[in-house]
């Protein structure tokens, strides 16, 4: 599976990345497990008054944590968090709005 994955920071701030098609996909497990452990390592914050985070939740919080300069700076990180987006909605083309507070595919 090719997936496209981007991330809009702001107007002028777009993060793009691609899961090449060669690279091994993948699973659910190994995406909710990485988006888990970034989450916590982020020190990332549930914004339900419940504590449920939701995917789409993991996805926004662990995005603003690092940030479009983080992202650029670190491939492994970008290539982990298209990887984990891509799998774990098992889309080929996830849109992660910062802005907004929204996730589409």
């Amino acid at each position: 599976m090719r997936a496209t994955v981007s991330i809009v920071f702001d107007p002028q701030s777009e993060v793009l990345m691609h899961v090449p098609a060669g690279a091994s996909p993948w699973s659910l497990d190994q995406a909710r497990r990485w988006l888990d452990e970034q989450f916590n390592a982020l020190g990332c914050e549930p914004v339900r008054a419940s504590g449920k985070v939701l995917t789409a939740d993991k996805l926004l919080a662990i995005a603003a944590a690092i940030g479009a300069g983080g992202f650029q700076a670190d491939p492994a990180l970008r290539d982990g968090y298209a990887q984990a987006a891509a799998a774990a909605l098992a889309r080929d083309v996830v849109r992660v709005d910062i802005g907004a507070s929204t996730v589409s595919s």
